[in-house]
C-alpha cells in the first residue's frame, strides 16, 4: 500500500486514531524539554542544538529543490538562533520561551480538538486538505485565551498574532512536504512524525517572538 500524502484527510473511522500516540509521545519528549528550559544554560543549548541539527536531517532527507531545502535549512537554523537569544534573557527568559512554547502547543491542540469536532470548510485544501477553518479558529482561541490569562488584552493580542503565524508555519511545512510527496517529515516521534511535523509552529513563531522582545528591550515579558 503506498504511503498517504501529506494532508490527506482522515476517514472518519480513523479520526481519532492518532490521538493515544500522540498523548504517549507527548508524555515523554514534554517533560524532558521542559526541564531543559527551566534550568538554561548549556541544557537548553544543547537540546537546542540538537533540534536543528535533526530538523537539518530532515530537510536533506525530503530531497526538495535546491532553493527550497536551502530556505528550509535557513529557517530552522534562525529559529534555533532565536530560541536560545529569548531564553538568555536573564529576567524573563525562562518564561518567555515557556509562553512561547506554550501557546504555540495551546494552538495545535485546539486545532486539532476544534478541526476533529466540528470539521467544517477546508483551510487550504491544495496544501493540507486535512486542516479546516474551524481548526484555525480553535486554535487561535485556546492561545488567545492563554494569553488573556497570562497579561489581559496584551497577552491575549500576543498570543494571537503568534499563533497565527505558528498556523502559517505548520501550512508552509505542509507545502514543503506536498512538494515532496510524503506524508512525514520524519518517523522520530510516534504519532507526530519528524521533527519538523511537531514544531513546524515554533519556527514561525520563534523567531517573530525574539524580534518582539527585542523590541520591548531586555527584561520585559512578552504578554506584558
Amino acid at each position: 500500500m503506498p504511503a498517504q500524502v501529506e494532508g490527506a484527510a482522515p476517514a472518519a473511522g480513523s479520526r481519532w486514531g492518532d490521538l493515544r500516540r500522540r498523548v504517549v509521545s507527548a508524555a515523554v519528549l514534554a517533560p524532558l524539554a521542559l526541564a531543559c528550559l527551566w534550568v538554561g544554560g548549556w541544557a537548553w543549548d544543547v537540546l537546542v542544538l540538537l533540534v536543528v541539527l535533526g530538523m537539518l536531517h530532515e530537510w536533506w532527507r525530503m530531497r526538495l529543490p535546491l532553493g527550497l531545502g536551502l530556505a528550509g535549512a535557513a529557517w530552522s537554523v534562525l529559529a534555533g538562533v532565536a530560541f536560545v537569544w529569548l531564553r538568555s534573557d536573564v529576567a524573563v527568559g525562562r518564561g518567555n520561551v515557556l509562553f512561547l512554547v506554550m501557546l504555540v502547543w495551546l494552538t495545535d491542540i485546539g486545532a486539532y480538538l476544534a478541526g476533529r469536532l466540528i470539521g467544517g470548510r477546508r483551510l487550504a485544501p491544495r496544501i493540507s486538505p486535512g486542516k479546516t477553518w474551524s481548526g484555525a479558529a480553535g486554535g487561535l482561541l485556546a492561545a488567545a485565551l492563554l494569553g488573556f490569562g497570562a497579561g489581559r488584552a496584551t497577552g491575549a493580542a500576543v498570543a494571537a498574532g503568534l499563533s497565527v503565524l505558528a498556523q502559517v508555519g505548520d501550512l508552509a511545512e505542509s507545502a514543503a512536504k506536498r512538494r515532496a510527496g510524503v506524508k512525514d517529515s520524519g518517523s522520530l516521534i510516534p504519532g507526530h512524525g519528524g521533527l519538523l511535523d511537531r514544531l513546524d509552529g515554533m519556527l514561525a513563531a520563534g523567531p517573530a517572538a525574539a524580534l518582539l522582545a527585542l523590541v520591548f528591550g531586555p527584561g520585559v515579558a512578552l504578554w506584558q
